[in-house]
């Protein structure tokens, strides 16, 4: 795939400004910011070297679940049994399932960064299962598609996970699904819009 066209596939939103959450969780400037938002987004810099941003913005409006859902974001995004590149698998293989445009935004590119193929990109964009996975890619988009689609894990897909990975990076591959399955959430719930204006193939529901 040529360059051009990974960029159309995936806009850098890291160039665009933040997007602004709308009314019904709108963003909350920091200058109206309680002492419990202020702490909260201090953590949050410490921590990402970055302001608030994307879901974190929607958060806000309980700043302590922010906080708590930050911190778990440390270790599952950076951490995580399963190594950066395969996680970022994860995560594009949620923002699809969920439809979420800001996830999706942010992390194709960083996907892309981390290893994974432009081709297994576009193919998770437009609902297919990629050809030409690796052994590890197979195990992990097979799993985490099955237990977002199924709501289950079956024996066989399990055991090929715990038998390549081990229990501890099974436990965080899930995490790491419904991590970004709670941050999806909170997105779509509040017609969050992502800043390059990304909109991914909507699928009959």
């Amino acid at each position: 795939m040529r360059l051009y066209a990974i960029a159309a596939l995936v806009p850098l939103a890291l160039l665009a400004p933040h997007a602004q959450a709308q009314e019904r969780l709108p963003t909350i400037p920091p200058a109206r910011y309680t002492d419990a938002q202020r702490q909260a987004a201090a953590d949050y810099q410490a921590a990402r070297q970055a302001s608030v941003s994307g879901p974190f913005e929607v958060m806000m409006h309980s700043p302590e679940m922010m906080s708590r859902a930050r911190a778990m974001g440390d270790y599952l995004r950076f951490h995580s049994g399963i190594g950066n590149t395969l996680s970022e698998l994860v995560i594009a293989i949620t923002a699809r399932e969920w439809t979420q445009d800001y996830e999706w935004e942010v992390h194709a590119p960083i996907a892309l960064k981390a290893g994974i193929r432009p081709e297994i990109i576009a193919a998770i964009r437009d609902g297919t299962r990629p050809e030409g996975l690796s052994a590890d890619e197979a195990i992990v988009y097979d799993a985490t598609t099955e237990l977002l689609r199924s709501k289950r894990l079956s024996d066989a897909t399990f055991a090929r996970a715990e038998k390549r990975f081990g229990k501890p990076a099974v436990v965080d591959m899930v995490g790491i699904a419904g991590y970004y399955s709670l941050l999806a959430m909170q997105l779509n719930a509040a017609q969050y819009k992502p800043p390059a204006g990304t909109r991914l193939p909507r699928f009959p529901e």
